[in-house]
């Protein structure tokens, strides 16, 4: 007989409501469900692969421990065991920075994944973190922190208001948004448009967005900072420069306009290949519309000025006078941010508080670069201890990272190597103990990273759809136990874990001025909190003393989980409001708009503009059945346009003797693979596109399916020396390639 359950997908940033059917323990259907606060109904086709993708029959069903050289199914008891006697003696002989851990993407779509690694880092004490923020965002990051104070503070654009969008690098129509936490995308820019507003896409390709824009504007890969800054500087050079409301708030404009001066839209055109008509016309529609937005994703962050792009971004969004403002960018509050303090001057934001032991890069956000994790396991010079044992959970870097070769050969050196995967994959496979988590349908929902950027404000949660199969263990509980087997804890109750931190949060709280239990008892808050387990307490505690919390009592109409759980399809909390300037962290209390690190960066800015690179430019794709390199195991979400092939333009084609669908040997700096050409002009002449996450055939996995199609991996032609160096961001984006026919027979 079968029954409905809700749930909220984690396949993407979208966090689209559902509505699943369950035939006994077995998800047999998913649809959208049309009573959630926030997607409205609204599914897209990785949402209703859901029970394809739960009921994976590769997907590992008991932990994995190596032995005589095998990984061979065993206890989790055994599994632990061996994790306490691996990990613990190297951080007890090299010290703790010995011990690495890697956080891949989809840690920020679960519970566990938002509650339990912050623990596991303190209770490591290890400095070599290593997330897939720099292969992706952390450009953002960094130049949010530089702004605003706070990394965390990512102003999003109000898409539901706005009467123009500038959008720079990202292809919404196929990725769902990212760093922008909005169901139904594409529906949001068909009603900007129905609504008479415009849409402006700047980006290499003709994208599916792209198709949908008023303007498509074809940028040479890699120089969207260039463009930005030009358009800075049509409005100080035509007095189009308006902070409105925004001014009290704002430091550094007179400076910035000096800084930008040189960046002329006739300067920057070449390198660009931007014509400095259209640059003035980007910039004068932006001043000109009622309210504006501008939105730069990956395309824009994968760059060699990735920091600087993600702060130019912004910077227009400043001058024009559209931050913190209905209509323009505004800054998310989600129900378990902390309790909102006074406005006033913070500690700002740093970089470079540590470097890595072997290239010395800068840390960032406290974390190191994903692509020097390589040279940190295989390179004994520099200060310090190599790395000699690594944790990684839900990433797949051999894939993902730069020269994964290289890496692959790495891990195989490691003294141990614990991975939390639910699948044996081209990382997981050099594990000494895997730990696999149960399906998605078994583990609840809340989207503690997200409801920070959504375009919305609100709050939803879903319990598991279905009960733990008999030998499975919740994610919580394998990463509490991984916490405790770590740092000489093994043994003890998971639960202690999550008594520890709510002791710890409760105790900080009542001794906050600013909170609302200051004073308060806090093992009496404690004794008040609801939930069937440590992460659902977790989960109420941050509700009771977040922006919309009850307080423990304090305001009687506040969420609690309580609330939360007699609301099923979520609370609406909202449209995002102006809220400067109590999200600012810098020194001055201020937006800084010109801070240090930039300043110092922009001469190697300035220099781009006389910068030709001949030959072939690489960019990435992105499909919309496909999440970077997890989702190519099923088999609904693979074939069709979701394929692993090159794109090339007709004219490129024809130069070079391609034919489509035929092979072309692609190579780079970090090596060279071979793809089947697809011959098409959605690449402007001087581009080619090859999707991320394929490579799906390393010896040693268990993908079936996605090794029968396995693609190849575009990350290997990159060396890993190509970094952003204020933000450790790859550069795989704009990379020079040389292409060539392979031999016909």
């Amino acid at each position: 007989m079968s029954r409905t359950a809700l749930r909220i997908c984690p396949l993407c940033e979208a966090t689209c409501g559902l509505t699943l059917t369950v035939e006994g323990t077995r998800v047999t259907a998913a649809r959208g469900d049309r009573d959630d606060v926030f997607s409205r109904g609204f599914i897209c086709p990785k949402g209703a692969s859901f029970g394809a993708l739960d009921a994976d029959p590769d997907r590992l069903r008991a932990p994995l421990v190596r032995r005589d050289g095998e990984l061979r199914e065993a206890t989790w008891e055994e599994a632990f065991d061996a994790v306490a006697e691996g990990v613990r003696p190297v951080v007890e002989r090299y010290g703790p920075h010995a011990a690495g851990i890697v956080l891949g993407n989809p840690n920020v779509h679960t519970v566990a994944g938002a509650l339990y690694p912050p623990v596991l880092l303190g209770a490591l004490g290890t400095r070599s973190l290593f997330t897939a923020s720099t292969l992706d965002q952390m450009p953002k990051h960094v130049s949010s922190g530089l702004l605003y104070g706070d990394a965390g503070a990512i102003p999003v654009p109000d898409l539901d208001r706005t009467d123009h969008l500038l959008l720079i690098g990202a292809n919404p129509l196929e990725s769902n948004g990212s760093l922008c936490t909005a169901p139904d995308f594409p529906g949001r820019l068909k009603a900007l448009r129905a609504r008479g507003g415009t849409l402006t896409v700047v980006d290499p390709r003709r994208t599916r967005t792209a198709k949908l824009a008023d303007r498509h504007v074809a940028i040479r890969p890699g120089t969207d900072a260039l463009l930005l800054a030009a358009m800075a500087n049509v409005l100080y050079e035509e007095g189009l420069v308006d902070l409105g409301a925004l001014a009290p708030h704002v430091e550094g404009v007179a400076e910035l306009g000096d800084a930008v001066r040189d960046f002329t839209p006739e300067s920057v055109a070449a390198a660009c290949h931007v014509d400095a008509g259209t640059t003035r016309a980007l910039a004068r529609e932006l001043a000109a519309a009622p309210t504006a937005a501008v939105y730069g994703r990956i395309g824009s962050c994968t760059v060699p000025h990735g920091t600087l792009a993600s702060w130019l971004v912004d910077v227009l969004t400043v001058l024009t006078g559209n931050l913190d403002r209905p209509g323009g960018a505004l800054f998310p509050q989600a129900a378990t941010d902390r309790t909102p303090r006074p406005a006033g001057p913070g500690r700002g934001f740093a970089l470079g508080r540590w470097h890595s032991r072997v290239s010395g890069y800068p840390e960032a956000k406290g974390e190191l670069p994903l692509s020097a994790l390589a040279e940190e396991i295989d390179t004994a010079t520099g200060e310090g201890e190599p790395v000699r044992a690594l944790i990684t959970v839900a990433a797949n870097p051999v894939l993902s990272a730069p020269d994964g070769d290289r890496l692959d050969k790495a891990l195989a050196s490691l003294d141990f190597m614990v991975s939390v995967d639910p699948y044996l994959n081209e990382t997981s496979r050099h594990a000494h103990v895997v730990l696999p988590p149960p399906p998605p349908a078994q583990s609840p929902h809340h989207d503690f990273a997200f409801n920070g950027l959504a375009v919305r404000n609100q709050v939803r949660y879903t319990r598991p759809a279905v009960p733990l199969e008999p030998g499975r263990t919740a994610e919580t509980e394998i990463l509490a136990r991984l916490v405790l087997a770590v740092s000489g804890g093994h043994g003890a109750d998971p639960a202690a874990v999550d008594a520890m931190v709510i002791e710890q949060t409760l105790g900080k709280a009542v001794r906050d001025p600013h909170s609302p239990v200051h004073g308060r008892d806090p093992s009496d808050l404690a004794a008040r909190l609801t939930g069937v387990d440590g992460p659902e307490r977790r989960l109420d505690m941050m509700l009771r003393l977040g922006p919309y919390g009850d307080g423990f009592g304090a305001r009687p109409d506040g969420l609690t989980l309580d609330r939360l759980l007699a609301h099923p399809h979520g609370i609406d909390l909202g449209p995002l409001r102006p809220r400067l300037p109590q999200p600012l962290r810098t020194r001055s209390g201020k937006v800084e708009l010109l801070p240090a690190p930039i300043v110092g960066d922009l001469p190697r800015l300035r220099r781009a503009m006389d910068e030709r690179p001949e030959g072939l430019l690489l960019v990435g794709r992105r499909h919309l059945r496909s999440n970077n390199s997890w989702m190519h195991n099923v088999p609904a979400l693979t074939g069709g346009s979701n394929r692993c092939t090159l794109h090339v333009h007709p004219d490129d084609a024809g130069r070079l003797g391609l034919r489509d669908g035929e092979p072309v040997r692609v190579k780079g700096a970090g090596g060279e693979v071979t793809a089947p050409a697809e011959v098409t002009d959605t690449v402007r002449p001087g581009v080619v596109s090859l999707p991320h996450g394929w490579g799906h055939d390393r010896p040693g996995t268990r993908l079936a399916h996605a090794a029968g199609d396995p693609g190849v991996n575009v990350n290997q032609l990159l060396d890993g020396s190509l970094l952003d160096p204020l933000s450790g961001n790859a550069v795989l984006n704009g990379i020079p390639v040389e292409l060539a026919p392979t031999a016909r027979p």
